[in-house]
């Protein structure tokens, strides 16, 4: 109870892990795009992965971006486009 205080007072009162919620997974140009938007004060936080299986191992690149919005479904709509673009410029190089 005594840590919880502790922790509480020096953490601004909020967790030090964000509350994350997979929203949507989309299937682009062969690429798996899990949007998955972190809670951030009052606002979301665009984030999520990428995931495509090469060569037999899959392979996963974590997105996150500076952008919020109101709400979960907005960051994970903004996140699907902002994946989508970076797939169609980069491809597999994105790994």
């Amino acid at each position: 109870m005594f840590g919880k205080l502790l922790k509480g007072l020096f953490s601004g009162g909020q967790s030090s892990e964000p509350k994350t919620e997979t929203v949507a997974t989309v299937v682009h140009e062969g690429f798996e795009i899990i949007a998955e938007p972190r809670q951030m004060g009052g606002q979301w936080q665009v984030a999520g992965r990428i995931e495509k299986e090469i060569d037999g191992d899959r392979k996963v690149h974590v997105f996150i971006r500076a952008d919020t919005l109101p709400s979960a479904n907005e960051a994970a709509d903004h996140m699907i486009r902002k994946a989508k673009i970076m797939i169609d410029q980069q491809g597999s190089a994105i790994f």
